[in-house]
């Protein structure tokens, strides 16, 4: 069993694109799993959603998914999506769910499993960033059962051993911010006969020309601002 994690897409749809064309070209994927922040921040919030339902992956809610449905942010970047969408396609980013569990065939539920999830297993906000101690993972993690817990939110690609628990954040598929402008995304494997998840993390080139183009082009708001952090590929004074 195969199964395919992105997250943060943010309405980077070339970006997204170049993403889901390299999934394609790994054999036997069983699932495609998104961890929420699908449209928000970026020139096309449309073109990615409507992608991204074609696609046939499971989505999942993030926190800006979950604002824009609810109109709870006033900016103009959330302006700019919520008037592209629609009241149908924020009512969808509104009624996503929140996680997704996979119970591995041969594995002993739910200890084996793998949780999907976009920032951690009990709210959209409270990221697990990579610097966060034992004890801070510890308390987000709670009593969650899993094997695996894949994850989004801070854009920061890493793997890490929590006692008998791996932790994966696959990073962003549209605007990264670990110093690596290339966009991510992760490969979680079965093996029956170990009976254990395999993680690794996959990079694939960005667009960035291409998507610049599309910036440009498309009114979004301060486009200079934008471009010059999608470069930068960091975050500014990240504690």
């Amino acid at each position: 069993m195969k199964i395919a994690v992105l997250s943060d897409v943010h309405g980077f749809s070339i970006a997204l694109d170049r993403v889901l064309a390299d999934i394609a070209r790994e054999p036997d994927i069983d699932q495609i799993i998104v961890a929420g922040d699908l449209v928000e921040g970026g020139p096309d919030p449309v073109g990615s959603l409507d992608t991204l339902r074609a696609s046939g992956a499971i989505l999942l809610q993030g926190n800006t998914d979950r604002d824009l449905a609810a109109s709870a942010r006033d900016s103009r970047h959330f302006a700019f999506a919520a008037g592209l969408l629609g009241d149908n396609n924020l009512r969808f980013l509104g009624d996503l769910p929140f996680s997704h569990r996979i119970s591995p065939p041969g594995g002993t539920a739910p200890d084996a499993d793998l949780l999907v999830v976009h920032a951690n297993p009990y709210d959209l906000d409270r990221p697990i960033a990579p610097h966060t101690s034992v004890a801070q993972v510890t308390d987000l993690i709670g009593e969650t059962r899993a094997a695996v817990i894949a994850f989004g939110h801070i854009h920061i690609a890493y793997i890490r051993q929590l006692d008998q628990m791996t932790l994966i954040d696959v990073s962003a598929v549209g605007n990264p911010k670990d110093g690596d402008l290339r966009s991510k995304w992760g490969l979680i494997s079965w093996s029956p006969d170990a009976r254990r998840w395999s993680v690794e993390l996959r990079f694939v080139p960005y667009p960035l020309e291409e998507t610049i183009e599309q910036i440009n082009a498309c009114n979004y708001p301060k486009a200079s601002n934008a471009i010059a952090k999608l470069r930068l590929a960091s975050y500014v004074n990240w504690p």
